[in-house]
C-alpha cells in the first residue's frame, strides 16, 4: 500500500540555524499521525515543507508518492492546511466565508453547496454562521477554521496545533470533530502539537521530536510502555533527559 507520507532525510536550514536535521517518517494512509514536541522543535517548519509553501534544503518529502518539490500543484489538490495563526475574514459572517471557500475548491454549484452543508454541520456553530466572524471567540473562529480544512474532503488534512489556548469545551469539539471524519471519510490527518496528552487522545501513532530530530516513533502506548510511564508527556521528559 502507497504511504500518505514518506518523509526522508530532511533537513531544513534558516541561515545558520537547523530547524530540521535529517528527519525521516512515514504515514499510513487513514492514519491520525502526530508530530509532539515544545515549541522550536522543528514541528510547524515539517509541516510548512508538506504543505509545499517552502522547500526543504535537502531531502525529500512525498505524499501518495507524489514528491512536494517537483509537484507543488498536484499536491495542493489533494492537501488542505490548517497553520495554528490561520484566521477568517472578519467581515464575513460565518456562512460566507465557507461560501467564499468553497467558490475556490469546487466548480460544481452542488458539490460546492453539500461542502457549505458539511463544513456547518462540522463547526456545530448552529445559528451563529449567520453572525460575522469579527464577533467569534477564538475557540468558535477556530472551529470554523477546521471546517473550512475538512469541506473538501482532503486525502491528508495537515493541522499545525489545531486546539492551541482554546477552552475545554472547543479543545474537546474539534478532537472529536476530527477523530470523527478520519473514522466516516478515511482521510488521513497529520498534526503537530505541544500538548502530548491531547494527541495521546488523538493519533494513531507519534512521533516525539526535538532539535529537528525524531527521537522514538510508535504508538501512544508503545512509547509509554517503552518508558515505563504514564503519558506521553513523562516519555518525552525521559527521552530528552529532562526527567
Amino acid at each position: 500500500m502507497e504511504n500518505a507520507i514518506e518523509i526522508i532525510n530532511l533537513h531544513k536550514r534558516f541561515g545558520e540555524v537547523k530547524a530540521l536535521d535529517g528527519l525521516s517518517f512515514t504515514v499510513r494512509p487513514g492514519e491520525i499521525y502526530g508530530l509532539i514536541g515544545p515549541n522550536g522543535a522543528g514541528k510547524t517548519t515539517a509541516l510548512r515543507i508538506l504543505a509545499t509553501l517552502i522547500k526543504p534544503s535537502a531531502g525529500s518529502a512525498r505524499i501518495f508518492g507524489l514528491d512536494v518539490e517537483k509537484n507543488p500543484n498536484d499536491v495542493r489538490r489533494i492537501i488542505s492546511y490548517l497553520p495554528e495563526e490561520a484566521g477568517a475574514y472578519k467581515n464575513l459572517s460565518g456562512l460566507e466565508y465557507l461560501e467564499f471557500m468553497a467558490a475556490f475548491y469546487f466548480a460544481n454549484k452542488e458539490e460546492a453547496q453539500e461542502s457549505i452543508l458539511e463544513a456547518a454541520r462540522i463547526s456545530g456553530l448552529g445559528k451563529r454562521l449567520k453572525d460575522k466572524v469579527k464577533t467569534y471567540s477564538k475557540g468558535m473562529t477556530r472551529r470554523l477554521l477546521i471546517a473550512r480544512a475538512l469541506m473538501m474532503k482532503p486525502r491528508l488534512a495537515i493541522l499545525d496545533e489545531p486546539t492551541s489556548g482554546l477552552d475545554i469545551i472547543h479543545a474537546h469539539h474539534i478532537r472529536r470533530v476530527i477523530q470523527n471524519y478520519v473514522e466516516k471519510h478515511g482521510v488521513t490527518v497529520m498534526l503537530s502539537s505541544h500538548n502530548m496528552l491531547e494527541v495521546e487522545f488523538l493519533c494513531t501513532r507519534v512521533a516525539l521530536i526535538n532539535r529537528g530530530r525524531i527521537l522514538i516513533e510508535g504508538t501512544p502506548d508503545e512509547i509509554k510502555s517503552r518508558y515505563g510511564v504514564d503519558n506521553l508527556e513523562e516519555a518525552f521528559m525521559e527521552a530528552t533527559g529532562s526527567a
